[in-house]
């Protein structure tokens, strides 16, 4: 077999090469690599799948968003597991609901795309003098957010289209008087209660714990007495903010910003306009069509000797519905807001002009100008901190992109120092010590290190062999980090006596906290049975007046089966505080309302209605397309 091999090599090679190269061909030398790369996919929703990249930028602009509203507050108290999640949670029900969507053929149609394009301000400052759009400043703007105008336009579609069904999901519910009122009543309800309170403190002295008691513990626990793998690090942090910070606007440079934008307010203008419409069907024979366009010349040959009929035609003769009743009046609109041929049309009028027959894909259009109505220019200095603001972000994103690729690059190139990085671009590196594998322990001051994927990188087995730079990694919108280990130190049980006197302090909390349980409920006990009981004076509770109860102990005391003459007992365990015994002495009815309070507390009530509506919808949703979570939490109780 081998003499085969031997004596064909040639014919081999060549029949390998017939296999192997289209394969490159078609694929890359690249591509062989990918193909073996694992998508970090962290949900599953039907046939769909969403994409850690997707959740982090998703997150980020999150993040972004609220510390622009809400001045002054740090992201770290933002950006964290719980936070992410919930990031995560409301992609999901925008897939599921695009989903449905599209099982539902639902669309938003191109008018209303068009009408919401118009009416963001950013896109309406791209547009030229002569009212159109430049297409090519707006193809740099999504470009510097990594769209396409494509993409941009399906996004704004899509979440038109998921606006759409959750209104008419959640904008459904109605509620009459005699059916919201019994539920209001129960829910400002009032309650006559006292208490007292069993706290693990008061029993300290009575517990003993001896060598033998930790001993035991510490052999009988040894997971909770693991020293966690833990890394030192050094990391860099590349963010806009700083960039901006060192961006330089001189006085020429804001006066030719004030100019082109001055050329640009061509867009404010806006024109009333109104129609007479005869629509025709699509795919109709040209001789219909023909038939209709001629019925639109007799209208406007009737116009054309009297103009001030429009209003007259427009109602008995317009089949636009819901303007033909307003005497064909489409009220104020800017360029964008209609289909191009009507568009050009109103804005070539001049005031109170009568246009020739127009055709769109709705039909035919007769259109008479009524007004022009634009804005003044707004003045240099008024516009000075506008235009200013917007100089140094635009000027800002452009130096932020080139840093960003410097910094991508040096961190990668020089991989076994950030030195040289933090020198080019002036940042200063950073060093965080004990950073465990589910984030830093100073979680506020080293927040970056917190990201899933930073922490993935740095965790590696190659990270943590050969100590050298992670690459570049996003870690929220105009936000790069990269980070290296510095010192290694993995997962150790810790001796008896580094832990002694938190196992000591353990047993006595806990042993103090079953004494102070079995004397609640020892108590308990006897006083349902008649026997005296010392109590804190009585108050009244609701609701909305909880008299500084803890939660668990106001759900037990408006759960008690208590009457308006009839007392209860009850108690609530309030974890490590120990336990509260409640007495409900009686129960009161809600204060009445007077009538406007009671309609806008029935409309509150409809409002959470329907949400609840909206949420029983989504999870219908989830059930009918399947969704799995694939990421995985770090802590229980995030």
């Amino acid at each position: 077999m081998f003499d085969f091999f031997r004596s064909n090599i040639k014919l081999l090679m060549g029949l390998l090469m017939v296999l192997i190269v289209p394969a490159f061909v078609l694929v890359g030398v690249e591509g062989y690599g990918n193909l073996g790369e694992n998508r970090d996919i962290v949900a599953k929703v039907g046939h769909t799948e969403i994409t850690r990249q997707e959740w982090e930028t998703a997150h980020g602009n999150e993040i972004d968003r609220l510390v622009a509203s809400i001045p002054g507050i740090e992201r770290s108290l933002l950006d964290n597991e719980a936070s992410r999640f919930a990031t995560l949670e409301r992609l999901i029900n925008q897939r599921i609901l695009t989903l449905a969507a599209e099982q539902g053929l639902l669309m938003a149609t191109d008018q209303r795309l068009a009408l919401e394009l118009t009416q963001d301000p950013t896109i309406a400052s791209l547009r030229r003098p002569d009212g159109t759009l430049d297409v090519e400043r707006y193809q740099q703007l999504l470009s510097a957010q990594g769209m396409t105008p494509e993409m941009f336009e399906a996004s704004v579609r899509a979440d038109l289209t998921r606006q759409q069904i959750m209104a008419a999901v959640s904008g459904s519910v109605f509620l009459t008087p005699k059916v919201a009122n019994p539920a209001l009543d129960a829910f400002f309800e009032r309650r006559e209660v006292q208490f007292t309170h069993f706290r693990p403190l008061d029993f300290r002295s009575e517990v003993e714990v001896s060598d033998g008691d930790i001993q035991a513990f510490y052999d009988q626990n040894p997971q909770l007495f693991q020293a966690p793998e833990q890394v030192d690090v050094e990391y860099l942090v590349l963010e806009l903010s700083a960039i901006a910070s060192r961006v330089s606007i001189s006085e020429s440079d804001l006066r030719d910003f004030y100019e082109q934008n001055l050329a640009n307010q061509s867009f404010l203008e806006q024109r009333r306009a109104s129609h007479i419409l005869l629509t025709v069907n699509p795919g109709v024979p040209a001789t219909d069509r023909a038939a209709v366009r001629a019925q639109a010349e007799s209208i406007l040959a009737e116009l054309r000797a009297a103009p001030e009929r429009f209003a007259e035609l427009a109602r008995a003769r317009s089949q636009d519905p819901g303007s033909a009743v307003m005497g064909g009046d489409l009220d104020f609109f800017a360029r964008g807001a209609m289909v191009r041929p009507f568009e050009d049309a109103v804005f070539a009028l001049e005031r109170n002009a009568i246009s020739e027959v127009i055709e769109t894909e709705f039909g035919f259009h007769i259109i008479q100008l009524t007004d022009i109505r634009q804005p003044p220019a707004e003045p240099f200095e008024s516009a000075r901190p506008r235009l200013e603001q917007e100089l140094r972000q635009q000027l800002s994103q452009r130096q932020f992109a080139a840093a960003a690729e410097e910094f991508s690059n040096r961190v990668f190139e020089e991989s076994d120092t950030l030195a040289p990085a933090a020198e080019a671009l002036g940042l200063t590196i950073t060093r965080a010590n004990g950073v465990l594998r589910t984030g830093p322990l100073d979680a506020g001051r080293h927040a970056v290190l917190a990201n899933p994927q930073v922490l993935q990188s740095l965790f590696s087995s190659d990270s943590l062999r050969t100590q050298r730079n992670i690459e570049a990694i996003e870690v929220g919108a105009n936000r790069l980090v990269s980070a290296r280990v510095i010192e290694h130190r993995p997962s150790r049980l810790q001796g008896i006596d580094e832990v002694r006197s938190l196992v000591r302090e353990r047993l006595i909390q806990q042993r103090s906290l079953d004494k102070a349980r079995a004397k609640a409920q020892e108590q308990l006990a006897l006083w349902r049975d008649g026997a005296s009981a010392e109590l804190q004076q009585p108050v009244v509770i609701s609701r909305l007046q909880d008299q500084n109860l803890p939660a668990p102990a106001l759900t037990a005391a408006l759960s008690a089966s208590a009457g308006p003459s009839t007392a209860a007992w009850t108690q609530a365990d309030l974890g490590p505080e120990g336990v509260l015994v409640i007495r409900v002495n009686r129960v009161l009815p809600r204060e009445t309302p007077d009538a406007v309070q009671a309609s806008l507390e029935r409309d509150q009530m409809a409002e959470l209605w329907g949400q609840a509506e909206m949420e029983a919808y989504l999870q219908s949703l989830r059930a009918r397309f399947g969704v799995e979570i694939l990421a995985t939490r770090t802590s229980a109780d995030s």
